[in-house]
C-alpha cells in the first residue's frame, strides 16, 4: 500500500476483531508492505521512531521496539532522546546500534543500515499512537535499485486496482463454512466450558473428602487425648493417695 492509503484505513465499530486490524473500504487490512526512502530516525528509550516517505503525498512513522536492557531496566537508565535528519550524528551511533525486535515473533532486527537516505521496503502491522496510524515493523529488506521500487509501485497499483477498489464480496460455499467453522468453534467453546465445570466440581468434591477427612482425623486424635488426659488425671489421683497412706502408716 501507499502512506497515503494506509492513512486512510479506518476501524469497524461493533465488529470482532482485534485492535491491529483496520478496513480499507470492506477489506480487512492487518499487514501492510510499503517502499520508500527514510527521511527521519528518531531514537526514545524503548524504540526507534523512523518516518518514511513513499511519494504518495504523506509520509508515515515506523515504530521499531528496542530489546530489554537488563541494566537500563535495573536502574532506569535512558539514553537521550535524539532525531536524525538527512545523516546520523556521531552522538546518536550508540543508540542505532542498540538491539531491536520485531513486533510480532520478538525476533531480532538490525536497522542500523536504515538512516535518512536509505531506500527500503518495509512490513509490518498497523496501529494507532495519537490518532495517527503508525507501522510496527516486522521486517524489511533494502531496495537495490530503481527497476525494483518500479516493480513494486506497479505491483501496488494493480493490487488497488484488482484487490481494493472491488467490493470484497464472499460466495454461497464461503459463507457457509465460515457458518460451520464457526459452529464448530462454539461447540468447541461449549465443551471446553463443560470441561472446566467438570474439573471444578471435581476438585471441590476433593476438597471437601480432604476436609471431612481432616475433620475426623482430628476428632480421633482428640479423643485420644482426652482419653490419656483422664488416664494421667486418675493415675495422678491414685498416686497422690497412696502417698499419703504410705506416710500416714510410716
Amino acid at each position: 500500500m501507499a502512506a497515503a492509503d494506509v492513512h486512510r484505513l479506518k476501524r469497524r465499530p461493533g465488529l470482532a476483531v482485534d485492535q491491529s486490524t483496520f478496513f480499507y473500504h470492506n477489506h480487512p487490512i492487518s499487514f501492510v508492505s510499503l517502499v520508500g526512502i527514510i527521511v527521519g530516525r528518531t531514537d526514545v528509550p524503548r524504540r526507534t521512531i523512523l518516518t518514511l516517505d513513499d511519494s504518495s503525498g504523506a509520509t508515515i512513522e515506523i515504530a521499531v521496539l528496542k530489546a530489554p536492557d537488563p541494566v537500563a531496566d535495573t536502574y532506569g537508565i535512558n539514553g537521550p532522546t535524539t532525531t536524525t535528519h538527512g545523516g546520523p550524528p556521531a552522538k546518536a551511533q550508540k543508540q542505532q546500534r542498540a538491539s531491536h525486535i520485531a513486533a510480532t515473533p520478538g525476533t531480532d532486527l538490525d536497522i542500523s543500515p536504515l538512516i535518512p537516505g536509505a531506500v527500503v521496503q518495509v512490513k509490518g502491522t498497523l496501529s494507532m499512537f495519537r490518532g495517527t496510524m503508525q507501522l510496527q515493523l516486522e521486517r524489511w529488506a533494502m531496495v537495490r535499485d530503481t527497476n525494483a521500487e518500479m516493480l513494486f509501485l506497479d505491483q501496488r497499483s494493480r493490487y488497488l486496482v484488482e484487490v481494493l477498489s472491488s467490493p470484497w464480496r464472499l460466495s454461497k460455499e464461503e459463507i457457509e463454512q465460515l457458518e460451520v467453522d464457526a459452529d464448530e468453534e462454539e461447540e468447541k467453546m461449549e465443551e471446553e466450558q463443560a470441561r472446566m465445570r467438570r474439573r471444578l466440581r471435581k476438585r471441590a468434591e476433593r476438597e471437601e473428602k480432604d476436609a471431612q477427612r481432616i475433620q475426623k482425623s482430628w476428632e480421633r486424635e482428640e479423643n485420644i487425648r482426652s482419653a490419656e488426659a483422664i488416664y494421667c488425671r486418675d493415675y495422678g489421683v491414685k498416686a497422690m493417695r497412696d502417698i499419703k497412706q504410705k506416710r500416714a502408716r510410716g
